[in-house]
């Protein structure tokens, strides 16, 4: 139909005439309250909005010589972090000739791995950056319920 004949039908039934697709031959229109509209788009979005969570990225760091208490306080730390959902990077630094001995940081980062829990996946492989080895952690994904 005609474009004046679509604007004279929203006017008689009190509704806006709404351009689908305007580049479309002939250009695809609907009749709907615009206002009503906008206002159920904003509540959808502030509800998506109000669902989604933001994973921070916690960072854990120690030294290839670390001792056994602290090596179980981190530990402690990176299963709390994962257990609230949070990603966990575990870094080991090197200093001076203990670059010598990467193999020893590597050990000790596949051992906190192991150590975290079978509810905990292991992102990257240990990856030597510089001075630095770090590691991934992150939580298993929940199962969902079956129907």
């Amino acid at each position: 139909m005609s474009s004046q004949e679509a604007l004279r039908r929203a006017e008689e039934q009190n509704l806006d005439l709404v351009k689908i697709s305007p580049n479309a031959v002939p250009p695809v229109c609907k009749l709907m309250d615009y206002g009503k509209y906008r206002f159920e788009q904003t509540k959808r979005e502030k509800e998506a909005r109000k669902n989604q969570r933001v994973v921070e990225i916690k960072e854990i760091r120690m030294s290839p010589s670390i001792d056994v208490n602290d090596f179980n306080v981190k530990l402690r730390n990176a299963q709390k972090f994962l257990a609230e959902g949070n990603r966990c990077k575990v870094t080991v630094r090197f200093r001076g000739r203990e670059m010598a001995h990467t193999n020893i940081g590597q050990d000790l980062l596949l051992k906190f791995a192991e150590s975290c829990g079978e509810n905990v996946v292991m992102d990257k492989s240990p990856k030597l950056e510089g001075r630095h080895m770090s590691i991934f952690l992150s939580p298993k994904p929940a199962k969902d319920a079956k129907k």
